[in-house]
């Protein structure tokens, strides 16, 4: 069984070749009532990625996206024939596709977003999960209202805890699971 990496990497080729279609939908939970922080960034810089590039798109919202999604992670765009999740194969498949927003920056400049980027991607995201994952406060009274608001119980509960343990377990090998809040505040 090929890993989600590589087929997303062979749907990032192999999509280049195809016009943009009328019908792409980006795929992402329901907003007012169940998105998290970290999804919802996610969603919002696909979102505006594809609006600078002009192309065409409909959001579309599911309870289940995260786990329609090829990743496990949202959002996750169906264009075609193909199925690409998360932010950067999503911005490759894109520019596979020849639409580039950065074409007209220097080596330096990409090399500056691309560090960007990663500062973002280190820092940003690590502290909306551990905000919304394990700060307690947050995580009882935003956290699991919100993630298990469309499942029935007792689903809602085993996949809160299994999401949570997925994250901390994420956040303990970056070494963000034993910091406090004063911490994660200095990490940014």
């Amino acid at each position: 069984m090929p890993s989600v990496i590589l087929t997303e990497s062979i749907a990032v080729e192999l999509g280049a070749n195809e016009p943009w279609p009328e019908d792409a939908k980006l795929f992402q939970p329901y907003e007012v009532e169940q998105i998290l922080l970290p999804s919802n960034a996610s969603s919002l810089s696909v979102q505006a990625f594809l609006k600078m590039c002009g192309l065409k798109f409909d959001i579309e919202m599911r309870p289940n996206a995260e786990h329609m999604s090829p990743s496990g992670n949202i959002p996750f765009l169906r264009c075609g024939s193909f199925v690409v999740s998360e932010f950067e194969p999503i911005v490759a498949f894109v520019n596979n596709k020849g639409i580039h927003l950065s074409d007209h920056l220097d080596a330096t400049q990409q090399a500056d977003m691309r560090a960007y980027m990663s500062l973002i991607n280190s820092v940003l995201v690590n502290t909306e999960l551990y905000i919304s994952w394990c700060d307690s406060t947050t995580m009882q009274e935003v956290t699991k209202p919100r993630y298990g608001s469309v499942y029935p119980w007792p689903l809602n509960h085993v996949l809160i805890w299994r999401k949570q343990s997925q994250v901390q377990k994420k956040l303990a090998v970056l070494e963000w699971k034993d910091k406090n809040l004063d911490d994660v505040s200095f990490s940014i």
